[in-house]
């Protein structure tokens, strides 16, 4: 595969994996001690890797969970942020500024902080109640933090009685690692073939439900606008019929993910209009992969993750035929704005 390092991958999966029993342990003494809601508050796309665990816990759990823009929480606070609150915080770098900020903002509330980082000696690392450090990078960061979050809600729900199975399912999702390595192969003619069909083409509208629309929002900001300058629109598959498909014509990319929870019926309704408009509709399907010992009742849960494993590939072949290293930005990281 190009530019993969697959020992690397399983290693860095597998630590996130591997949290599952610290994890739980951890929530269990919050819980103890009184903890009465948890709220996911980080800056730009790491937040939205935490949103399908945030979403499972609103659908599947009574805890009270909350998801706020780390910028706009220490802006307008939160009447349910206080002494009795968790609050998640992920990060690749550690030092993200709106996330340092909301860090010191919800230790003034009284709450207790959570933070995921990728390096143990950074401010969000250090500044924390609890830590939980694995090490990652952009190209391998949204498995690790979909996964981590996941494995923070389903403890939730396992220690309040509101989920049953959580051991068999844990030991379905310490596999992933080395599957998920099997995705990105059985993806990589794809992602090849992809990258080179759309390397000339500006604009792509992206849509998905579920779990699933929160991959199609991450990759469409910060890998194709972000990583790649590409205009990207990412719009809810239910949105996309309360104003989007008005911009629909025949060369129009829509560019549509499909997951395997019980929202996937607003995707196919996307899939049945676009094409009797454009002759450019793309689909990416969870379902096609093969995920030999994960239940459909995990599937459900791991599409995200099974879909960031993929793209990653088509995002390795992006920079090479478009000429564009991930890398390279013209301002993010540039100054102080």
């Amino acid at each position: 595969m190009l530019n993969f390092d697959e020992a690397r991958y399983v290693s860095i999966q597998g630590g996130a994996t591997a949290l599952a029993g610290k994890i739980r342990e951890t929530l269990k003494e919050e819980l103890e001690n009184g903890a009465e809601n948890i709220f996911f508050a980080g800056a730009g796309g790491v937040n939205f890797l935490m949103q399908p665990a945030a979403r499972l816990l609103q659908t599947k759990s009574t805890f009270p969970t909350f998801v706020e823009m780390a910028a706009e929480l220490v802006n307008s606070g939160n009447a349910n942020l206080g002494p009795k609150s968790v609050v998640v915080f992920p990060s690749v770098s550690g030092t993200t500024k709106e996330a340092i900020a909301a860090l010191d903002y919800v230790r003034s509330k009284g709450a207790r902080v959570l933070t995921l980082t990728a390096k143990a000696d950074t401010p969000l690392a250090e500044q924390a109640d609890i830590n939980f450090t694995n090490f990652c990078a952009d190209d391998t960061s949204s498995e690790n933090f979909y996964l981590q979050s996941l494995l923070i809600a389903l403890a939730i729900m396992d220690l309040r009685g509101e989920y049953d199975g959580y051991d068999e399912i844990v030991a379905e999702i310490q596999k992933l690692p080395e599957l998920l390595v099997e995705v990105k192969r059985a993806f990589e003619p794809r992602a090849e073939a992809f990258a080179l069909e759309i390397k000339d083409e500006q604009n792509h509208i992206m849509t998905g439900a579920g779990g699933v629309w929160y991959e199609a929002w991450y990759y469409g900001m910060c890998i194709l606008e972000e990583m790649q300058w590409i205009w990207t629109r990412p719009v809810h598959a239910s949105d996309f019929f309360h104003g989007t498909l008005e911009l629909i014509e025949e060369n129009t990319s829509v560019i549509l993910v499909k997951g395997e929870d019980e929202q996937r019926p607003l995707a196919d309704r996307v899939e049945r209009f676009a094409p009797t408009v454009t002759k450019n509709l793309r689909v990416f399907d969870t379902k096609e992969f093969e995920l030999p010992g994960i239940s459909d009742r995990v599937r459900a849960l791991i599409s995200p993750i099974v879909l960031a494993a993929a793209f990653e590939r088509l995002s390795a072949h992006l920079e090479v035929v478009r000429d564009h290293p991930l890398t390279t930005r013209r301002y993010y990281k540039k100054g102080d704005f």
